[in-house]
C-alpha cells in the first residue's frame, strides 16, 4: 500500500474503536421513560412489530438503561436514526438539526450523551445524507410552490406539479423510487454545505461519530473526503463507518471511512456456524450466495480472504455485526440453534475488529425480516434466556481481558472438515482458538506451527471454566485434548522453562 495512504490510516483511525464493543440500539423498540409525556395512539409494547407503528421508546429511556448496557460490557452504542420524522424508523428525514419529539428531543440526546460518557460509552449516531422526506423543508416547499421554488436544484425534478402522493413513481429522483424519500442532489453547493454541516453539529453537540446509510448511494469520493475532513476537524477521534455490503475498499484508503459494516464478515458466520440456514431470511438482501455448513476450509479460506482484503489498521477498525435493523435475526436465520450464535459470538469477540451486538440478540430475541427483526426489547426478565446472555457476558468480558484479542496478529492454524483453529498474538499473550462445528467431538488434530505452538508449551483453557491445561507435544501434537460438539474453547499458550 502507498505510503501516504497508510500514514492517512494510521492518523485518523480512532484507537479507541478498537477496543469498542458496540451496541446497537433501534431506539423506538428498547426502552421507554416513564418522565417523557407521550403521544396516545401508540402500539402496546408487547405486540409483534408493524411497518408504520410506533412503540415509544425513547433516549431518556435508553439512559435509563445504561446501568444493563455498562452490565453487559458495552462501549459504544449505535443508535438507528434520531431526527424528527413521521416514520417509526426515522429514515425519512423532516429536519436534521432536531431530535424526534416522540424520542425526548434534543434534551434527551443530551441527557443520554451525559450518562452514556459518565459510564465509559461512546454514542454513534445513524446519518441518512443520501435522501430525506416529503416533509423536509426544501422539499416541501417545491412541493408546495412548484417550479416557482426557489429551492428546486436541492433535489432532482422531472415535472411540475410535484407528484409525491398517490403514485407509484414519482416525478423526482428518490431512492428505488420510493415518493417518501426523494434524494439529494449532491451536485449542489448549498445541499453539500447543509450536509457538512449535519455531520459538524452533532459532533460539537457531543456524539462520536457517524454510521452512514446507504453512502455508496452518493457515488462522489470528494463529497465524503470533505464530509470526513470537516468532522476529523471537528473531532479527530470521531467514528465514521459506512453501510457497504461488499467490497468497500474503494472508500477505505484513509481518506474517506474508518470502517464499514461487515456484512461479508456476517456472511462467512452464516455460512459455517449454522448447520441449516433458513434461506427464506436471506434471501432480498445484500448478501451474496451461501456455500454450506460445517466445512472449515472454505471458512478458513474466506477468512483470509477478507482478511487480506483491507490493510490491518482498517480491519482493526471494521463492524463486525452477525444481525442489524436490515437482517432477519442472527436465530432466527440459524432456526432457533443457539449454539450456532454463541459459536458465532465466540468467534466474532476473538476476530479483530469492533464487534456490533444488535439490541437483545444476546437474550435471544427472534425476528424475521423487517420490520420483524425490529420487536420491542422485552423488560420482563422472565423472558430472557439467561444462560445466552451470561455467554455474552463472558465472550465479552474475554475480550477485554486479552488486548491481544483487540490488537494482536491473527494466524490462521488449522482449516479441515469442521474443525477451525486460529491464533492472536500480541507482546504480552499468545492465544489459540478452536472451533468445532459437528454434532460429535473431534480430538484436537497436529498442528504444525512450531513458532506458534512451541514443543513443550502449555495450553491452558480461558474460557470454559474448566482451568485445565495441555502439553504441547512433538510436532503439535497434544494429548488428551478434545473439542466437544458444537463448541468454541479458547487456549493462553504458555511457555514452560525447562
Amino acid at each position: 500500500m502507498d505510503e501516504a495512504i497508510f500514514s492517512k490510516i494510521e492518523a485518523h483511525t480512532p484507537e479507541w474503536v478498537k477496543d469498542a464493543i458496540f451496541y446497537q440500539i433501534f431506539p423506538d423498540r428498547f426502552a421507554q421513560s416513564n418522565s417523557l409525556s407521550k403521544p396516545s395512539n401508540l402500539e402496546s409494547w408487547d405486540s409483534p412489530p408493524t411497518t408504520y407503528g410506533y412503540k415509544g421508546g425513547d433516549l431518556l429511556g435508553i439512559a435509563e438503561k445504561i446501568e444493563y448496557l455498562s452490565d453487559l460490557g458495552v462501549t459504544a452504542l449505535y443508535l438507528n436514526p434520531i431526527f424528527q420524522s413521521a416514520s417509526n424508523h426515522r429514515y425519512h428525514t423532516h429536519d436534521y438539526f432536531q431530535v424526534d419529539p416522540i424520542l425526548g428531543g434534543n434534551a434527551a440526546l443530551r441527557k443520554l450523551l451525559d450518562v452514556a460518557h459518565i459510564n465509559g460509552i461512546r454514542v454513534i449516531l445513524d446519518g441518512v445524507f443520501n435522501h430525506c422526506s416529503r416533509g423536509f423543508y426544501q422539499f416541501n416547499h417545491a412541493l408546495e410552490s412548484g417550479a416557482a421554488s426557489p429551492y428546486l436544484d436541492w433535489f432532482i425534478y422531472h415535472g411540475f406539479p410535484v407528484q409525491a402522493y398517490g403514485v407509484n413513481r414519482p416525478n423526482y429522483d428518490a431512492w428505488w423510487n420510493l415518493p417518501a424519500l426523494p434524494k439529494f442532489n449532491v451536485k449542489t453547493p448549498a445541499v453539500r454545505e447543509f450536509l457538512w454541516s449535519v455531520g459538524r453539529y452533532w459532533l460539537d453537540f457531543g456524539v462520536d461519530g457517524w454510521r452512514l446509510d446507504v453512502p455508496e448511494e452518493i457515488d462522489d469520493d470528494e463529497f465524503w473526503r470533505e464530509f470526513r475532513r470537516q468532522v476529523k476537524k471537528v473531532n479527530p477521534e470521531a467514528y465514521i463507518c459506512g453501510e457497504i455490503w461488499k467490497d468497500a475498499r474503494r472508500w477505505l484508503q484513509g481518506d474517506q471511512f474508518d470502517s464499514v459494516m461487515n456484512y461479508l464478515f456476517t456472511q462467512a458466520c452464516l455460512s459455517f456456524f449454522v448447520k441449516n440456514l433458513d434461506h427464506s431470511t436471506i434471501t432480498g438482501t445484500g448478501y451474496n450466495s451461501f456455500s454450506g455448513g460445517d466445512d472449515a476450509a472454505k471458512f478458513g479460506a474466506a477468512i483470509e480472504q477478507l482478511l487480506q482484503l483491507y490493510s490491518p489498521e482498517i480491519t482493526a477498525a471494521q463492524l463486525n455485526l452477525l444481525d442489524s435493523h436490515d437482517t432477519a435475526r442472527f436465530l432466527t436465520s440459524a432456526r432457533h440453534d443457539e449454539t450456532a450464535l454463541r459459536l458465532a459470538t465466540l468467534f466474532q469477540m476473538t476476530y479483530p475488529g469492533a464487534p456490533s451486538i444488535y439490541y437483545g440478540t444476546e437474550i435471544g430475541l427472534v425476528g424475521g425480516k423487517d420490520p420483524d427483526c425490529r420487536p420491542t426489547f422485552p423488560w420482563d426478565e422472565k423472558r430472557w434466556n439467561t444462560s445466552l446472555q451470561s455467554y455474552f457476558k463472558k465472550a465479552i468480558a474475554l475480550r477485554k481481558r486479552f488486548p491481544a484479542l483487540r490488537r494482536g496478529e491473527y494466524r490462521s492454524l488449522y482449516a479441515t472438515g469442521s474443525l477451525y483453529l486460529f491464533g492472536r498474538k500480541d507482546e504480552q499473550d499468545q492465544l489459540m482458538i478452536a472451533f468445532n462445528v459437528a454434532d460429535n467431538p473431534v480430538e484436537l488434530p497436529l498442528v504444525n506451527d512450531a513458532t506458534f505452538l512451541p514443543e513443550g508449551s502449555l495450553l491452558l483453557d480461558v474460557f470454559s471454566g474448566s482451568k485445565q491445561a495441555f502439553r504441547i507435544g512433538p510436532h503439535g501434537r497434544v494429548e488428551g485434548l478434545t473439542i466437544s460438539a458444537r463448541t468454541g474453547m479458547v487456549f493462553q499458550v504458555l511457555q514452560v522453562k525447562g
